[in-house]
């Protein structure tokens, strides 16, 4: 049995009811006027295969999810009696009970439309309505179910396909073969491979006497007989919609199709879509959840409008939050276009820690910015050490991606914006692509690297899963080029790194070349030389007989492990340099107490100035994100960056930038242990002679010229 999970949206409250000796786990969220309840489905996968729908929902409704008897936190009864369908829609109206529902929108998937129309048919004042995602029920179009009761039986000697569905297979260590079969007939949909290991990871620990009694209660004629369905469809007096995938090799779209019928209801089919639309396509669900709550339980809402020829030009900037160089890029790029385009006001989609940057600048920060979930936590829970699989976690943050893009797809729903500006910001980009018609203003994608890249230590699994990656990624563009007005690449063509996307797919140079306008790089501010640097170390009390290491890692926490050791190596740098000072940053996610202050050490947290201490510096030390670097490139100060381990941006694409412009040195985290090895690699950057490519000065004129074209 599961232990609780952490989410991307945690809980408001959880509980337990316990009906007929078995205990039912549940969880509650939101606190909107109407109740939309998340039916279990099969005990196969517990609650959390709503993952996707829930940070959305909750922001408009309550919401309740339990796990089904068999599975997750829920007890697990034995026997066949146990799992009959009566006992699941009976243990429905106990949560409603339990969590003080009177009434509620059912939302079910597959087996959960037989329970939810059992609710609505014995407690039709408990039911506002029934949503009813790719059904499996006992209709006559469910000729499936027959043949798999036939295969249920038989003994094979090496099953195949379907035939591992054999209550003799499971019961002989057969369970964990058929249920890689299942995932992969559930979600046949390309590019899914993160939807398949989710249903694998949350049936790990379902044993397989629990789902053989399911499954015998489900087939067994007994069973069948003392629970007709069809009359029961008919009876439902609620609203009914029906979404069936018309690919779907679990329950036949005709299935759907029956329920929609038997019930009075409507149906949506989805060409293409598997048994399981609402991961595969999580945007397209939400929506239709959302309007037939709606539809069925209104809740009356003021809305302005203003008429198109009296509103001001707005344009929406989105600035991603790992790592602050993309706020202090876009915050010149945007104070650029302001200045190339009369009557522009700019609003920004952002989260902390970039809304402290924006807000130090004087940006607006929309208020539905309110409402997005932390990405930067997500990162910090998934690092170990200087260490962060940048790849895997950006794949763990799906949940986080949905939820935030629903933030953005209400938003450009309410208010008119002549153009939205994404600065990395996947999950628009992404959703976009897969849902096109919600594109309604020019649209500007901003990057600073193409390209997901294996990490050595990922083996033959990485190199499978981020060529599967990139090539969607260039499916998307190849079926939507128009979708993106403006692609920008925050460089030059050479700073692409000369490597294919994957086995059979392009080059990624040559593919970005052909894809995307190039802006040249884009600084926060023209780095000082000459007297305006001197000026500027006067500004900050720098004495002339000073030398000054910043040290800095980021607006993550990721980068404390490092701090560290470089504050251990502070006495032995300062005993061979005295006159050496040093200002350490901690950012804004790391608490400047908890390090320790060697002499002649100052901490720091936020910075808004930081710029301007990596231009007047004598050497930094920093982590291996590409702006800061950049900036420190361009300013031509010595640096030491530190890329964080499996960290295939830093430890690729920025590197080669780096190794292109001949700017700082490179060193591993491991290197960062032996104080004296560190001492010795600051004295050899602050005496060497480097030969640095200029880093151009006007990269936010030229960004802000190609995006002035869109308004």
């Amino acid at each position: 049995m599961r232990g609780p999970q952490r989410r991307a949206r945690p809980p408001d409250s959880t509980g337990s009811v316990v009906r007929d000796g078995v205990s039912l786990h549940y969880d509650v969220y939101g606190d909107g006027p109407t109740t939309v309840l998340l039916m279990p489905s099969w005990s196969i996968v517990d609650s959390r295969f709503w993952k996707a729908q829930v940070a959305f929902l909750a922001r408009h409704h309550r919401v309740v999810t339990f796990d089904g008897r068999g599975c997750g936190q829920s007890d697990r009864p034995r026997g066949p009696a146990a799992y009959a369908h009566r006992e699941y829609a009976a243990d429905t109206v106990a949560v409603l009970d339990a969590t003080g529902t009177a009434s509620s929108v059912l939302v079910c998937l597959s087996r959960g439309a037989e329970w939810a129309v059992r609710v609505a048919v014995d407690q039709p004042a408990r039911v506002a309505g029934i949503f009813a995602i790719a059904p499996s029920c006992a209709v006559p179009a469910a000729k499936l179910d027959v043949e798999r009761e036939f295969l249920w039986h038989q003994h094979v000697e090496t099953p195949r396909g379907w035939q591992t569905y054999s209550r003799e297979h499971w019961l002989h260590d057969g369970l964990d073969e058929f249920r890689r079969f299942f995932f992969d007939m559930m979600i046949p949909e390309p590019h899914s491979t993160k939807h398949i290991e989710d249903m694998l990871a949350w049936s790990a620990d379902v044993d397989a006497a629990t789902l053989v009694d399911t499954t015998d209660a489900r087939l067994d004629p007994e069973f069948l007989a003392a629970e007709p369905f069809e009359d029961l469809a008919k009876a439902v007096g609620c609203p009914v919609h029906v979404v069936h995938g018309t690919a779907d090799r679990i329950s036949s779209p005709a299935v759907g199709e029956q329920l929609a019928e038997l019930t009075g209801g409507s149906l949506t089919l989805i060409e293409g879509a598997g048994h399981a639309p609402l991961a595969r396509d999580p945007v397209l669900i939400n929506t239709m959840i959302h309007d037939f709550v709606a539809t069925v339980a209104p809740s009356p809402r003021l809305k302005q409008r203003v008429r198109a020829p009296r509103r001001r030009r707005k344009a929406l900037y989105l600035s991603s939050p790992i790592g602050l160089g993309h706020a202090r890029r876009d915050v010149a790029i945007a104070t650029e276009l302001r200045s190339a385009t009369e009557d522009l006001e700019i609003e920004w989609l952002a989260q902390d820690p970039v809304t402290r940057v924006l807000a130090s600048a004087g940006e607006r920060i929309h208020p539905a910015s309110a409402q997005l979930l932390n990405e930067s936590t997500h990162v910090e829970h998934e690092s170990g050490e200087h260490d962060l699989h940048a790849f895997e976690a950006l794949r763990r943050m799906d949940e986080i991606l949905v939820a935030n893009f629903m933030v953005f797809a209400d938003l450009i729903a309410e208010e008119p914006f002549d153009l939205v500006i994404a600065d990395e910001a996947w999950e628009v980009d992404y959703f976009l692509h897969e849902n096109p018609e919600l594109k309604r203003f020019s649209f500007a994608w901003l990057t600073d690297f193409v390209g997901w890249l294996p990490m050595p230590d990922g083996g033959p699994r990485e190199a499978a899963l981020t060529a599967d990656y990139n090539a969607e990624m260039i499916e998307q563009r190849a079926r939507f080029p128009r979708l993106r007005d403006r692609s920008i690449f925050v460089g030059n063509p050479e700073d692409v790194v000369r490597q294919d996307f994957g086995p059979g797919l392009p080059d990624i140079r040559e593919w970005t070349g052909q894809n995307f306008d190039f802006s040249g790089y884009v600084t926060g501010s023209v780095p000082p030389a000459g007297p305006e640097r001197a000026a500027l170390r006067r500004k900050l009390g720098l004495q002339p007989d000073q030398r000054l290491c910043v040290v800095t890692v980021g607006g993550t926490s990721v980068g404390e492990s490092l701090l560290q050791r470089i504050l251990h190596a502070v006495p032995i740098i300062r005993r061979a340099m005295p006159e050496l000072h040093f200002l350490v940053v901690t950012g804004p996610r790391i608490d400047p107490a908890t390090l320790p202050r060697p002499r002649g050490v100052r901490v720091r947290g936020f910075v808004p100035d930081l710029a301007d201490y990596l231009a007047a510096c004598d050497i930094a030390l920093v982590q291996g994100g590409l702006t800061t670097c950049m900036e420190l490139t361009a300013a031509g100060t010595p640096f030491v960056y530190v890329p964080l381990e499996n960290h295939f941006e830093q430890n690729f694409h920025v590197r080669h930038r780096l190794e292109r412009y001949g700017g700082g040195r490179p060193m591993r985290y491991a290197e960062a242990a032996d104080p004296d090895l560190l001492a010795k690699i600051i004295f050899d950057e602050l005496s060497a002679t480097r030969r640095v490519l200029p880093v151009e000065t006007d990269g936010a004129r030229r960004a802000a010229a190609m995006l002035a074209d869109l308004l």
